[in-house]
């Protein structure tokens, strides 16, 4: 399989198949294709479809085929930003956040993550669960707004405010703290917590995430009437 991201902050994602190479993705997703793609609709066993409802994606997903020579398909972003191609391999896995998922190889296995502390979920934005991409191959995932990479090591730590993590490493662990001093909690207007992400392993951040976004909007889309 071979790629080609485009669109800068308005991205999709062009792969173009062997004969009888496959692709995996949401229920939804695609955005165009050549007319020997051939696609079948799938349901995973219970414990699967049991995970991506947890992880709040859709329990159905679509299987491209290229049949007959060559094909081609593109997947969009569903919002302004990036999409990362991430390259798994047994013992790499990834942990993206909900909904990051866009596509991928059908060497990828999909479950969930479950934050080992349960202060993470409630308090640290990113959820209490997450996916985990696993198995063998290229896994595309959707970025809000711009994809920023860090590489810890074993030991070193990164402090993330709620919902700037985009994925990380399966390596990397995820914890919560409150910021210190109560001043800075109710007038710094950067919340009572943060995400703390420690190594070793590789840790994806996003600079625009779509939550900052809505309660922007929020005062726009209902404002008040005199």
């Amino acid at each position: 399989m071979r790629y080609e991201i485009k669109g800068g902050n308005l991205p999709v994602v062009e792969c173009h198949l062997e004969s009888g190479e496959s692709m995996i993705t949401e229920s939804g997703s695609m955005s165009w294709m050549s007319p020997n793609m051939k696609m079948e609709t799938k349901m995973g066993g219970a414990k699967k479809v049991f995970g991506r409802m947890l992880s709040g994606e859709n329990i159905f997903q679509n299987v491209y085929r290229a049949e007959n020579g060559e094909g081609m398909i593109a997947f969009a972003s569903s919002f302004p930003g990036s999409i990362k191609a991430c390259e798994i391999t047994p013992g790499s896995a990834m942990v993206v956040q909900k909904k990051a998922f866009l596509a991928s190889e059908t060497g990828i296995e999909f479950s969930i993550a479950f934050n080992k502390k349960i202060g993470s979920g409630f308090f640290g934005g990113e959820g209490f669960i997450m996916q985990k991409l696993s198995g063998q191959g290229t896994a595309f995932i959707e970025i809000d707004g711009s994809a920023c990479e860090y590489h810890l090591q074993s030991g070193e730590r990164l402090i993330v405010d709620t919902g700037y993590l985009a994925a990380m490493e399966e390596t990397c662990s995820m914890d919560i703290v409150t910021v210190p001093g109560v001043k800075n909690m109710l007038f710094g207007g950067e919340g009572v917590f943060n995400t703390v992400i420690s190594g070793p392993g590789k840790v994806i951040l996003q600079s625009m995430p779509i939550t900052n976004v809505a309660a922007l909007l929020q005062p726009y889309i209902n404002p008040k009437k005199n």
